[in-house]
């Protein structure tokens, strides 16, 4: 008889910790034994449900068994009259679950005031919370904790099981967390500067100095230092992320793009390279190296002369960006590659989708976001490189279509999952130029001649209301409803007021897109 895995919530002050909770949240589903019985979760990263609810972050608590609150410097914006990370914590001493405290630092003098008020409620209820510095004493911290909790509240015992062939979920892998002996000398501290003020840790006129970059970089778990000794090391996800030339160390870190003249593999390439280094510079040398290798035909649009690609670059891009963040490392046999015909582009990266992910589920989009290195995908998120949320895919799909392509295809052989997209071949006139103004492609076959209407109407800057569908379309009430909150939802439309005075503008930020 199976057991209902209980799910964990992990709650913090979403943008201050955000790295941890998504570490977290991967030590759990990557280890062997707590994933028999747990599903961490992530208010943040929860299916929308599409109904308004007042506080919707208290709602997913209810529906969670075990509390694990990590806190640090900030007390989070006030709702009413505490922060949200407050009132999770309340709602869950109220509801008497079983949880955790974590706090980052040793010191609490320069932590927001509301944030030392909070702590003092914590102890006056008679709770313990364990300190820690980063991810590397946080995690083992956590696992051996929720082993503890299954145990003692819910009598379900953690052991450490071996992986079973055909298992139903596929879990986050380990590689991303293991501490390497890498000196800091092998990052780039440029792109580590680039990302911390992404994530507002720096602010974008301050130039700190390597100590500060390093320090923060250890509260991210990005790297490691041993006490006493001055020098910082890389974990492995701050050398996938930040590292100078990550193949130094892992041979598989690499990716091997080639460019041929036809349709076919040659054994003479037009063009090769072997990319290696920072994530996020290796997703530029990889757009970089496709727009060298395919054409771009001009058009002349209105009174404009453009110069067009032959494939949108940011399919390009969200598809080297998957294959970096979600390929599988402890497969050190294959490195990711980039092979550019005269046809197609193909990106192959080594493993398979996570169970219970399916390529099917993938093309129709029922599918929940899920990624073998959550850390990395996240890092890569910061920086606007990818979707947390999955719709990249969905992305992907309408701009080839928006470009006059045909949608990507999916496949896995040999060990590789491989990404195919078909290109314009002889045909180059079919790559269309932006929509200014118009319809995209992708969505307007989603529309119905009513929808399609009423889009024209909003673009040419009028205001619709729900009694003006129903009169001009002689329609009830509920089809005028259901036609507007359509064009919500794909984004054309924008719902002004409350009420009776409630009306419709353009908005023309179509989701897919």
């Amino acid at each position: 008889m199976s057991v209902r895995k209980k799910r964990v919530f992990i709650s913090s002050v979403q943008k201050e910790l955000e790295i941890e909770r998504v570490a977290i949240a991967g030590a759990v589903s990557g280890d062997e034994g707590l994933s028999q019985f747990c599903d961490a979760v992530l208010y943040d990263r929860e299916p929308l449900s599409g109904r308004r609810i007042a506080k919707p972050y208290l709602k997913c608590l209810d529906s969670c068994d075990i509390y694990i609150l990590v806190m640090d410097r900030e007390y989070g914006h006030i709702v009413e009259t505490v922060s949200a990370t407050h009132e999770e914590y309340r709602h869950a001493m109220k509801r008497d679950m079983p949880m955790m405290i974590f706090v980052r630092g040793q010191h609490d003098a320069d932590r927001h005031l509301e944030t030392q008020d909070f702590f003092d409620e914590i102890k006056k209820d008679g709770h313990i919370y364990r300190r820690f510095h980063d991810r590397v004493d946080l995690l083992p911290e956590v696992k051996q904790g929720l082993a503890r909790i299954l145990d003692e509240s819910f009598t379900l015992k953690v052991e450490h099981l071996t992986d079973r062939q055909g298992g139903d979920v596929g879990k986050a892998s380990q590689f991303e967390q293991k501490v390497l002996n890498v000196q800091d000398t092998k990052l780039d501290l440029d792109v580590a500067l680039e990302w911390l003020q992404a994530v507002k840790e720096i602010s974008r006129d301050e130039k700190p100095a390597k100590m500060t970059l390093l320090n923060k970089l250890r509260e991210k778990g990005l790297v490691w230092k041993e006490p006493g000794i001055p020098s910082y090391k890389a974990m492995a996800s701050g050398l996938l992320f930040l590292g100078r030339n990550p193949s130094e160390v892992f041979s598989q870190c690499r990716i091997l793009a080639d460019a041929y003249a036809g349709t076919e593999l040659d054994p003479n390439p037009k063009d090769q390279d072997t990319i290696s280094g920072p994530a996020p510079r290796m997703v530029d040398r990889v757009i970089d190296f496709v727009v060298s290798n395919t054409r771009h035909p001009i058009r002349i649009v209105g009174i404009r002369r453009i110069k067009l690609d032959e494939y949108p670059r940011e399919v390009i891009r969200e598809s080297i960006v998957n294959a970096i963040a979600h390929r599988d490392y402890e497969d050190n046999a294959r490195q990711v590659h980039l092979k550019v015909f005269f046809d197609r582009v193909e990106i192959l990266s080594p493993g398979n989708l996570l169970p219970p992910l399916t390529i099917s589920k993938l093309i129709k989009g029922n599918y929940e976001p899920c990624s073998r290195n959550p850390t990395l995908a996240q890092y890569l998120g910061h920086l606007h490189l990818m979707e947390q949320r999955g719709s990249g895919i969905r992305r992907m799909r309408a701009a080839m279509i928006d470009h006059g392509l045909k949608m990507p295809e999916y496949s896995f052989r040999d060990g590789y999952f491989t990404v195919t997209l078909r290109g314009p071949g002889d045909d180059v006139n079919q790559i269309k130029a932006p929509v200014e103004g118009g319809i995209p492609a992708s969505i307007e076959d989603r529309l119905t001649d009513r929808q399609r209407r009423i889009v024209e109407w909003l673009a040419a800057g009028q205001t619709v209301t729900n009694r003006e569908c129903q009169e001009r379309f002689d329609i009830s009430k509920v089809t005028a409803t259901k036609e507007l909150r359509a064009l919500v939802e794909t984004g054309f439309a924008e719902q002004i007021g409350k009420g009776r005075s409630v009306r419709y503008v353009y908005s023309g930020a179509a989701i897919g897109k």
